[in-house]
């Protein structure tokens, strides 16, 4: 191997599955490889839903294995959720999951100590019920949390298990509601004020920052030569997508789908006005010292909950025929937490339409129609309101992850914001994981220096506006009650 080509493991973990990818990187090569990919299968047990923590750590460990010799590990997953350490490391139970009902009703709680809107100025993180400040609130008075002396987000609770270090990444902590995004450290008097113990959280640590060496057990385990250096990373999922957004200069707006869209703007400052907390805007840290203002969007889990319903679905001959069903026939909100938990999703739709006075999708491709027209839409008003919201104009869309794969909903998102649509690359998380590895070990530049790379090195494709954006406007309205 031509020794200025390095290799670097990335350990992506989504809500469904995770994988374990080798990027090799040269000074003008970007080449990324799966070896292994693991399901992440959500546990419901009497307590509640969990996650299967050690499932997630043995596929971690399988896939370093099948990588062979690397030069670095980096881990990203989604953010929020955490592990409990007791006065000896040892993990205190199975971390809860995002979906998991313990929160409902917690913000009210919450903003009765901490009003929203002070909430907001402080920390700049929008709502949403399973950020981590409403988990921990919803724990205070569980033996868990009492026993607790370490708390780590779900990359760093990995990366301890691999490396025996412990850590607090930023740009997933700037998930829990506990960060402050203009001082891009913690929100000290939120968490006193509400009785959060920030001595629970590691040292915070950035993006390319040693994480120490894998264990000589982990390094039996998997067949690896050490030394081999773990690199801290954008360890939230999102941070490292967008850190691979393969955008040229500033006037651009990003979608990262799969199962969450999520859209919006990479700033130099956050927004904390009262009218982007109204819009429900988040405002989470980057690398870089950028801010990533986005707004979550419930994304192509709808259309994964309506597949695992109809059961075996071949889902190119699906996107065929809602390609041909009538547009913007019927469309729901996208963002309303009604669609948050799982199960019954066609109904459920079926149910929005109904109540809506809209014509109510009957058949899978008539469902499914529904859904990508509605995505394209929440991106649509998305990307308008963070443009007005930041006073950050954008000339094109870049749409990154598994979305890229549903050229549907790529066109259909062209034709919804009446701008351009680049896609790809497919993997930019994982992508953006090993960027930020090399850069770390001097193999690449700045983050315009990493987006050139990727310009030259992935493919993508351009998706032009069909037509005019009036229709659009008119569904919005629709479902705005207008």
């Amino acid at each position: 191997m031509n020794a200025a080509v390095k290799s670097y493991a990335a350990v992506d973990l989504g809500a469904s599955s995770g994988r374990v990818m080798v990027g090799r990187v040269g000074s003008d090569s970007l080449e990324l490889n799966e070896v292994h990919r693991f399901p992440n299968r959500p546990v419901r047990v009497p307590e509640g839903l969990r996650w299967d923590v050690l499932g997630l750590y043995a596929g971690v460990l399988d896939g370093l294995r099948a990588a062979g010799r690397v030069d670095s590990v980096g881990i990203d997953s989604w953010a929020v959720d955490y592990g409990l350490l007791d006065a000896d490391g040892a993990l205190l139970g199975n971390p809860v999951h995002y979906r998991d009902s313990r929160t409902e009703g917690v913000a009210e709680k919450v903003w009765a100590t901490v009003p929203a809107e002070e909430l907001y100025a402080a920390t700049g993180l929008q709502y949403a019920p399973f950020n981590t400040l409403y988990q921990l609130t919803a724990a205070r008075s569980t033996d868990r949390l009492a026993q607790a002396r370490r708390l780590l987000l779900m990359p760093d609770l990995l990366t301890y298990w691999l490396t025996g270090e412990q850590g607090t990444e930023l740009t997933n902590a700037s998930t829990t509601q506990l960060i402050d995004p203009r001082t891009r450290d913690w929100a000290y008097e939120v968490a006193e004020r509400l009785g959060i113990d920030l001595g629970l959280f590691a040292p915070l640590r950035q993006p390319g920052d040693p994480a120490g060496v894998l264990r000589p057990e982990v390094l039996e385990e998997t067949g690896l030569t050490g030394p081999v250096p773990v690199t801290a990373v954008g360890s939230h999922d999102t941070a490292s997508a967008v850190a691979a957004v393969p955008a040229s200069g500033e006037r651009f707006a990003y979608i990262c789908t799969g199962t969450w869209s999520l859209a919006g703007l990479e700033l130099e400052a956050p927004v904390l006005t009262e009218e982007s907390r109204a819009a429900n805007f988040t405002n989470e840290l980057g690398l870089d010292g950028t801010v990533r203002y986005l707004r979550n969007i419930m994304g192509l889990w709808l259309l994964q909950e309506c597949v695992r319903a109809w059961g075996e679905t071949d889902l190119g001959a699906l996107l065929l025929e809602a390609s041909k069903v009538p547009a913007l026939r019927s469309v729901v909100d996208a963002g309303d937490a009604a669609f948050l938990a799982p199960g019954r999703m066609p109904e459920r739709i079926a149910e929005a339409c109904r109540a809506s006075g809209q014509p109510v999708p009957e058949s899978p491709a008539e469902v499914t129609r529904c859904i990508l027209d509605s995505l394209a839409l929440a991106h649509r008003k998305a990307v308008q309101d963070a443009q007005r919201l930041a006073g950050h104009p954008v000339d094109v869309v870049h749409v990154v992850g598994g979305g890229t794969r549903n050229a549907l909903l790529c066109q259909l998102t062209a034709d919804a914001c009446g701008l351009p649509v680049v896609a790809g690359p497919t993997e930019a998380a994982a992508l953006g994981n090993v960027l930020v590895q090399a850069r770390a070990h001097g193999l690449v530049g700045d983050l315009a220096g990493m987006r050139r790379l990727l310009v030259r090195t992935q493919p993508l494709t351009r998706y032009e506006p069909r037509g005019g954006t009036e229709r659009w406007r008119a569904a919005q309205a629709r479902l705005a009650g207008d």
